[in-house]
Protein backbone atom coordinates (compact mmCIF):
# COMPACT_ATOMS: atom_id res chain seq x y z
CA UNK A 1 0.00 0.00 0.00
CA UNK A 2 1.26 3.54 -0.80
CA UNK A 3 2.42 5.88 1.83
CA UNK A 4 1.59 9.20 1.36
CA UNK A 5 3.32 12.42 3.14
CA UNK A 6 3.09 15.87 3.53
CA UNK A 7 6.24 16.88 4.88
CA UNK A 8 6.84 19.82 7.40
CA UNK A 9 7.80 23.47 6.09
CA UNK A 10 10.05 23.04 8.37
CA UNK A 11 12.20 20.05 7.28
CA UNK A 12 14.74 19.65 4.93
CA UNK A 13 14.31 21.63 1.48
CA UNK A 14 16.47 21.50 -2.06
CA UNK A 15 14.64 24.19 -3.77
CA UNK A 16 11.94 26.84 -3.64
CA UNK A 17 9.79 27.77 -6.27
CA UNK A 18 9.16 31.57 -6.71
CA UNK A 19 7.20 33.59 -9.74
CA UNK A 20 8.57 36.93 -11.09
CA UNK A 21 5.90 39.37 -10.68
CA UNK A 22 4.52 41.94 -12.98
CA UNK A 23 0.89 42.18 -13.21
CA UNK A 24 -0.37 45.72 -12.59
CA UNK A 25 -3.20 45.14 -10.34
CA UNK A 26 -1.00 43.64 -8.04
CA UNK A 27 2.30 44.94 -8.13
CA UNK A 28 1.56 48.18 -9.88
CA UNK A 29 2.78 49.94 -13.22
CA UNK A 30 5.80 50.58 -11.77
CA UNK A 31 6.35 46.93 -9.75
CA UNK A 32 9.80 48.43 -8.92
CA UNK A 33 9.22 48.07 -5.49
CA UNK A 34 7.92 44.75 -4.99
CA UNK A 35 10.13 43.57 -7.40
CA UNK A 36 12.80 44.84 -5.17
CA UNK A 37 11.48 43.32 -2.15
CA UNK A 38 11.63 39.77 -4.50
CA UNK A 39 14.96 40.07 -5.37
CA UNK A 40 15.93 40.38 -1.27
CA UNK A 41 14.07 37.20 -0.90
CA UNK A 42 15.71 35.69 -3.98
CA UNK A 43 19.29 36.11 -2.08
CA UNK A 44 18.13 34.88 1.10
CA UNK A 45 16.87 31.74 -0.12
CA UNK A 46 20.02 30.73 -2.30
CA UNK A 47 21.85 31.25 1.16
CA UNK A 48 20.91 28.03 1.83
CA UNK A 49 19.33 26.24 -0.96
CA UNK A 50 18.26 26.54 -4.78
CA UNK A 51 15.75 28.72 -6.36
CA UNK A 52 13.43 28.35 -8.96
CA UNK A 53 12.06 31.75 -10.57
CA UNK A 54 9.10 31.66 -12.91
CA UNK A 55 9.00 34.30 -15.81
CA UNK A 56 6.78 34.91 -18.55
CA UNK A 57 7.54 34.23 -21.93
CA UNK A 58 6.91 37.84 -22.77
CA UNK A 59 9.18 38.81 -20.28
CA UNK A 60 12.63 40.55 -21.74
CA UNK A 61 15.73 38.67 -21.91
CA UNK A 62 17.61 41.60 -20.39
CA UNK A 63 15.51 41.18 -17.40
CA UNK A 64 16.10 38.00 -16.35
CA UNK A 65 19.69 38.59 -17.16
CA UNK A 66 19.61 41.69 -14.88
CA UNK A 67 18.10 39.18 -12.20
CA UNK A 68 21.25 36.42 -12.35
CA UNK A 69 23.74 39.74 -11.98
CA UNK A 70 21.93 40.93 -8.85
CA UNK A 71 22.00 36.72 -7.58
CA UNK A 72 25.56 35.77 -9.48
CA UNK A 73 27.29 35.77 -5.51
CA UNK A 74 24.61 33.15 -4.57
CA UNK A 75 26.01 30.37 -2.62
CA UNK A 76 23.43 27.91 -3.97
CA UNK A 77 21.83 27.68 -8.30
CA UNK A 78 19.33 30.10 -9.24
CA UNK A 79 17.67 28.68 -11.89
CA UNK A 80 14.95 30.70 -14.35
CA UNK A 81 12.33 29.31 -16.10
CA UNK A 82 10.15 30.24 -18.77
CA UNK A 83 6.39 29.09 -17.34
CA UNK A 84 3.21 31.81 -18.25
CA UNK A 85 1.23 32.97 -14.99
CA UNK A 86 -1.09 35.29 -14.52
CA UNK A 87 0.52 36.38 -10.86
CA UNK A 88 3.15 35.49 -8.33
CA UNK A 89 1.48 33.57 -5.94
CA UNK A 90 3.68 30.30 -6.17
CA UNK A 91 1.90 29.09 -3.02
CA UNK A 92 -1.30 28.80 -4.25
CA UNK A 93 -0.36 28.08 -8.03
CA UNK A 94 2.64 25.76 -7.83
CA UNK A 95 2.50 22.35 -6.80
CA UNK A 96 1.88 20.78 -3.01
CA UNK A 97 4.73 18.48 -2.59
CA UNK A 98 4.88 15.43 -0.95
CA UNK A 99 6.02 12.14 -0.66
CA UNK A 100 4.39 9.11 -2.49
CA UNK A 101 6.41 6.36 -0.56
CA UNK A 102 10.05 7.72 -0.96
CA UNK A 103 9.19 9.60 -4.58
CA UNK A 104 8.95 13.35 -4.48
CA UNK A 105 5.52 14.18 -6.33
CA UNK A 106 3.53 17.31 -6.93
CA UNK A 107 0.13 17.32 -6.38
CA UNK A 108 -1.85 19.26 -8.98
CA UNK A 109 -4.47 21.25 -7.23
CA UNK A 110 -8.17 23.37 -9.60
CA UNK A 111 -7.24 26.83 -9.56
CA UNK A 112 -10.11 29.38 -9.15
CA UNK A 113 -8.39 32.51 -8.41
CA UNK A 114 -9.83 32.12 -5.16
CA UNK A 115 -13.51 31.76 -5.55
CA UNK A 116 -14.33 31.57 -9.44
CA UNK A 117 -17.17 33.44 -10.01
CA UNK A 118 -18.31 33.47 -6.93
CA UNK A 119 -16.07 35.99 -5.60
CA UNK A 120 -12.87 35.30 -7.40
CA UNK A 121 -9.94 37.98 -7.52
CA UNK A 122 -9.35 37.80 -11.53
CA UNK A 123 -11.61 36.40 -14.11
CA UNK A 124 -8.76 35.33 -16.38
CA UNK A 125 -6.16 32.50 -14.37
CA UNK A 126 -5.80 30.06 -17.18
CA UNK A 127 -2.50 30.60 -17.04
CA UNK A 128 -1.91 30.53 -13.12
CA UNK A 129 -4.55 27.01 -13.40
CA UNK A 130 -1.59 25.37 -15.19
CA UNK A 131 1.64 26.70 -13.38
CA UNK A 132 1.83 23.58 -11.39
CA UNK A 133 1.35 20.99 -14.29
CA UNK A 134 3.83 22.67 -16.40
CA UNK A 135 6.73 23.24 -13.41
CA UNK A 136 6.78 20.04 -12.55
CA UNK A 137 7.42 18.97 -15.94
CA UNK A 138 10.00 21.29 -16.28
CA UNK A 139 11.93 20.01 -13.25
CA UNK A 140 10.81 16.43 -14.01
CA UNK A 141 8.94 15.42 -11.25
CA UNK A 142 5.67 13.72 -11.68
CA UNK A 143 2.19 16.12 -11.16
CA UNK A 144 -0.94 13.90 -9.59
CA UNK A 145 -4.12 15.34 -11.08
CA UNK A 146 -6.30 16.47 -8.72
CA UNK A 147 -7.66 19.62 -10.13
CA UNK A 148 -11.34 18.10 -9.69
CA UNK A 149 -11.03 19.77 -6.39
CA UNK A 150 -10.09 23.70 -5.95
CA UNK A 151 -7.68 24.05 -3.28
CA UNK A 152 -4.56 26.85 -2.79
CA UNK A 153 -1.51 25.72 -0.88
CA UNK A 154 -1.84 28.61 1.34
CA UNK A 155 -5.23 27.30 2.80
CA UNK A 156 -3.59 24.14 4.32
CA UNK A 157 -0.60 23.67 6.56
CA UNK A 158 1.36 20.31 7.39
CA UNK A 159 3.37 19.38 11.15
CA UNK A 160 4.61 15.95 8.56
CA UNK A 161 3.84 13.91 11.07
CA UNK A 162 -0.25 13.46 9.92
CA UNK A 163 -2.06 16.81 11.38
CA UNK A 164 -3.35 19.08 8.32
CA UNK A 165 -4.53 22.84 9.86
CA UNK A 166 -6.87 24.77 7.19
CA UNK A 167 -9.68 27.30 8.10
CA UNK A 168 -13.55 26.67 8.01
CA UNK A 169 -14.18 30.14 5.92
CA UNK A 170 -11.94 29.44 3.68
CA UNK A 171 -12.36 25.72 2.57
CA UNK A 172 -15.88 26.13 3.16
CA UNK A 173 -16.09 28.77 0.96
CA UNK A 174 -19.05 28.75 -1.62
CA UNK A 175 -15.92 29.76 -4.78
CA UNK A 176 -14.59 26.66 -3.29
CA UNK A 177 -15.83 23.09 -3.61
CA UNK A 178 -19.77 23.79 -2.81
CA UNK A 179 -21.05 20.10 -3.67
CA UNK A 180 -18.72 18.74 -1.14
CA UNK A 181 -19.62 18.60 2.74
CA UNK A 182 -17.11 19.12 5.62
CA UNK A 183 -16.56 16.20 5.98
CA UNK A 184 -16.08 15.20 2.32
CA UNK A 185 -13.11 17.77 1.62
CA UNK A 186 -11.91 16.49 5.43
CA UNK A 187 -12.01 12.89 3.50
CA UNK A 188 -10.23 14.67 0.36
CA UNK A 189 -7.40 16.15 1.97
CA UNK A 190 -6.66 13.14 4.15
CA UNK A 191 -6.53 10.90 1.12
CA UNK A 192 -4.18 13.44 -0.93
CA UNK A 193 -2.47 14.09 1.79
CA UNK A 194 -1.87 11.44 3.81
CA UNK A 195 -2.53 12.55 6.83
CA UNK A 196 -5.07 11.48 9.78
CA UNK A 197 -6.51 14.64 11.55
CA UNK A 198 -7.60 18.02 9.86
CA UNK A 199 -7.25 21.16 12.37
CA UNK A 200 -10.53 23.38 11.27
CA UNK A 201 -9.58 26.92 12.69
CA UNK A 202 -13.04 28.92 12.16
CA UNK A 203 -11.22 31.94 11.24
CA UNK A 204 -8.35 34.13 9.44
CA UNK A 205 -6.73 37.38 9.44
CA UNK A 206 -9.60 40.05 9.06
CA UNK A 207 -9.81 41.22 5.50
CA UNK A 208 -7.92 38.25 4.20
CA UNK A 209 -9.26 38.48 0.41
CA UNK A 210 -8.17 34.73 0.06
CA UNK A 211 -11.22 33.89 2.42
CA UNK A 212 -8.95 33.75 4.96
CA UNK A 213 -6.17 31.39 4.41
CA UNK A 214 -4.91 29.60 7.07
CA UNK A 215 -1.31 30.49 6.39
CA UNK A 216 -1.61 34.09 6.85
CA UNK A 217 -3.07 33.34 10.76
CA UNK A 218 -1.69 30.57 12.03
CA UNK A 219 1.69 28.37 11.52
CA UNK A 220 3.00 24.86 12.75
CA UNK A 221 6.61 25.51 14.35
CA UNK A 222 7.33 22.03 15.52
CA UNK A 223 5.08 19.08 15.79
CA UNK A 224 2.19 19.73 18.88
CA UNK A 225 2.82 23.69 18.47
CA UNK A 226 1.22 26.80 16.46
CA UNK A 227 2.19 29.85 16.45
CA UNK A 228 -1.30 32.21 16.38
CA UNK A 229 -1.73 35.85 15.07
CA UNK A 230 -3.15 37.16 17.96
CA UNK A 231 -4.24 40.72 19.48
CA UNK A 232 -4.73 41.98 23.11
CA UNK A 233 -6.93 45.03 21.76
CA UNK A 234 -11.07 43.81 21.71
CA UNK A 235 -11.91 46.47 19.87
CA UNK A 236 -10.00 45.37 16.89
CA UNK A 237 -11.92 42.94 14.67
CA UNK A 238 -9.66 40.92 14.56
CA UNK A 239 -10.10 40.21 18.31
CA UNK A 240 -12.66 37.56 17.76
CA UNK A 241 -11.33 35.81 14.96
CA UNK A 242 -8.50 34.97 16.94
CA UNK A 243 -10.16 34.82 20.19
CA UNK A 244 -12.01 31.95 18.10
CA UNK A 245 -9.26 29.78 16.84
CA UNK A 246 -7.15 30.20 20.19
CA UNK A 247 -10.35 28.59 21.41
CA UNK A 248 -10.54 26.05 19.31
CA UNK A 249 -6.67 24.99 18.95
CA UNK A 250 -6.83 24.78 23.32
CA UNK A 251 -9.20 22.41 23.41
CA UNK A 252 -7.79 20.09 20.16
CA UNK A 253 -5.29 17.85 19.92
CA UNK A 254 -2.91 16.51 17.22
CA UNK A 255 -2.59 13.62 15.45
CA UNK A 256 -0.93 11.76 17.45
CA UNK A 257 -3.29 13.04 20.69
CA UNK A 258 -1.16 15.18 21.67
CA UNK A 259 -2.21 18.81 23.05
CA UNK A 260 -1.53 21.94 20.92
CA UNK A 261 1.24 24.46 22.39
CA UNK A 262 0.09 28.02 21.14
CA UNK A 263 2.45 30.86 20.90
CA UNK A 264 0.73 33.85 20.66
CA UNK A 265 2.49 36.40 17.53
CA UNK A 266 0.13 39.56 17.78
CA UNK A 267 -0.39 41.70 14.73
CA UNK A 268 1.44 44.64 14.34
CA UNK A 269 -0.17 47.46 16.84
CA UNK A 270 -1.64 49.57 13.86
CA UNK A 271 -3.11 48.68 10.74
CA UNK A 272 -1.31 48.72 7.33
CA UNK A 273 -3.60 50.48 4.77
CA UNK A 274 -3.73 51.51 1.12
CA UNK A 275 -2.42 54.78 0.65
CA UNK A 276 -2.99 56.95 -2.33
CA UNK A 277 0.07 56.45 -3.30
CA UNK A 278 -0.47 52.93 -3.31
CA UNK A 279 -3.55 53.75 -5.52
CA UNK A 280 -1.69 55.78 -7.94
CA UNK A 281 0.31 53.15 -9.09
CA UNK A 282 -2.16 50.01 -9.34
CA UNK A 283 -3.78 49.44 -12.53
CA UNK A 284 -6.78 46.98 -12.60
CA UNK A 285 -8.56 45.28 -15.52
CA UNK A 286 -11.92 43.88 -16.06
CA UNK A 287 -12.94 41.54 -13.70
CA UNK A 288 -10.13 41.77 -10.96
CA UNK A 289 -11.01 42.98 -7.62
CA UNK A 290 -9.90 46.46 -7.08
CA UNK A 291 -8.10 47.84 -4.09
CA UNK A 292 -9.77 51.50 -1.99
CA UNK A 293 -7.67 54.31 -0.56
CA UNK A 294 -7.55 53.52 3.00
CA UNK A 295 -8.18 49.84 2.83
CA UNK A 296 -6.88 47.75 5.65
CA UNK A 297 -4.63 45.06 4.31
CA UNK A 298 -4.15 41.89 6.07
CA UNK A 299 -0.76 42.39 7.49
CA UNK A 300 0.43 39.15 9.81
CA UNK A 301 3.82 38.28 10.83
CA UNK A 302 2.54 34.53 10.59
CA UNK A 303 3.21 34.96 6.74
CA UNK A 304 6.98 33.67 7.10
CA UNK A 305 9.01 31.51 4.93
CA UNK A 306 11.08 29.02 6.26
CA UNK A 307 14.46 28.28 4.40
CA UNK A 308 17.26 25.80 5.66
CA UNK A 309 19.00 27.88 7.61
CA UNK A 310 16.67 30.69 8.33
CA UNK A 311 12.76 32.16 8.85
CA UNK A 312 12.00 35.33 6.73
CA UNK A 313 9.88 37.39 8.63
CA UNK A 314 7.51 39.99 7.16
CA UNK A 315 8.62 43.56 8.30
CA UNK A 316 6.27 46.79 7.82
CA UNK A 317 7.88 49.61 9.20
CA UNK A 318 6.97 53.15 9.98
CA UNK A 319 4.95 53.10 13.11
CA UNK A 320 4.59 49.18 13.42
CA UNK A 321 8.53 49.14 14.17
CA UNK A 322 7.90 48.26 18.04
CA UNK A 323 5.61 45.63 16.48
CA UNK A 324 8.52 44.36 13.95
CA UNK A 325 11.11 44.01 17.03
CA UNK A 326 8.47 42.28 18.69
CA UNK A 327 7.52 39.71 16.01
CA UNK A 328 11.47 38.94 15.32
CA UNK A 329 12.11 38.57 19.41
CA UNK A 330 9.15 36.09 19.68
CA UNK A 331 10.52 33.96 16.40
CA UNK A 332 13.69 34.19 17.31
CA UNK A 333 12.83 32.08 20.66
CA UNK A 334 10.85 29.61 18.45
CA UNK A 335 13.62 29.32 15.60
CA UNK A 336 16.25 27.08 16.80
CA UNK A 337 19.04 26.54 15.21
CA UNK A 338 17.16 28.95 12.76
CA UNK A 339 18.21 32.65 12.10
CA UNK A 340 15.36 34.73 11.93
CA UNK A 341 16.02 37.68 9.10
CA UNK A 342 13.21 40.79 8.88
CA UNK A 343 12.42 41.13 5.57
CA UNK A 344 10.77 44.68 4.64
CA UNK A 345 7.66 43.44 3.13
CA UNK A 346 4.99 46.22 2.87
CA UNK A 347 5.36 46.24 -0.92
CA UNK A 348 4.25 42.50 -1.05
CA UNK A 349 1.05 43.11 1.22
CA UNK A 350 0.25 46.04 -1.15
CA UNK A 351 -0.12 42.86 -3.51
CA UNK A 352 -2.57 40.52 -1.45
CA UNK A 353 -0.31 38.60 0.10
CA UNK A 354 2.86 37.86 1.72
CA UNK A 355 5.82 36.32 2.17
CA UNK A 356 4.73 32.74 2.58
CA UNK A 357 2.61 33.31 -0.44
CA UNK A 358 4.91 34.34 -3.05
CA UNK A 359 7.51 31.01 -2.06
CA UNK A 360 6.70 27.51 -2.28
CA UNK A 361 9.04 24.84 -0.80
CA UNK A 362 10.68 21.68 -3.18
CA UNK A 363 11.11 19.06 -0.52
CA UNK A 364 14.24 16.80 -0.21
CA UNK A 365 14.09 13.97 -2.26
CA UNK A 366 14.55 11.01 -0.01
Amino acid sequence: MRRIRFPAEYESHDATLMIWPVRPGSWGKDPSRAQKAFLTIFKEILRSEDLYVLFNRRTDPDVIDAVKAELSDSTFDFVPLIVDSDDSWARDTGPTFVYDDSELVGIDWGFNAWGGDFDGLYADYANDRDVARKFCEKIDVESIDRTRFILEGGSVHSDGEGTLMVTESCLLSQGRNPSMTKEDIEDYLMMSLGAKKVLWLPRGIYNDETNEHVDNVCAFVAPGEVVLAWTDNEDDPQYALSKASYDYLSSETDSKERPLVIHKLPIPDHPVCITSSDMDNLVFEEGEDNRELGERLAASYVNYYYTNDSILLPQFGGENEDSDRRAVEIMTSLAGSRKVVPVYARDILVGGGNIHCITQQIPRKD
